[in-house]
């Protein structure tokens, strides 16, 4: 595991196709921005465990289906 200090708006590229973007930090987190490309799922770890933990989840809940539209982190 790579594990960078980066200050906010400083980027980290992955590739030459995925950036990740510090946006904000907070006492409880980062808020961090990332550019993929479409073939590529960008989804946030406990909406993927939920996703492969329950197999019938994708359908009977279609909000978990990773997307690559934005989202606010919400």
């Amino acid at each position: 595991m790579l594990v960078l200090t980066r200050k906010i708006g400083e980027r980290i590229w992955i590739g030459d196709d995925i950036c990740i973007t510090v946006v904000k930090l907070a006492p409880g987190g980062v808020r961090l921005g990332i550019e993929a490309p479409p073939h590529l799922s960008v989804i946030r770890e406990e909406l993927r465990n939920q996703l492969h933990n329950t197999p019938d989840t994708a359908t009977e809940n279609p909000g978990l289906v990773p997307s690559n539209k934005p989202q606010d982190g919400r």
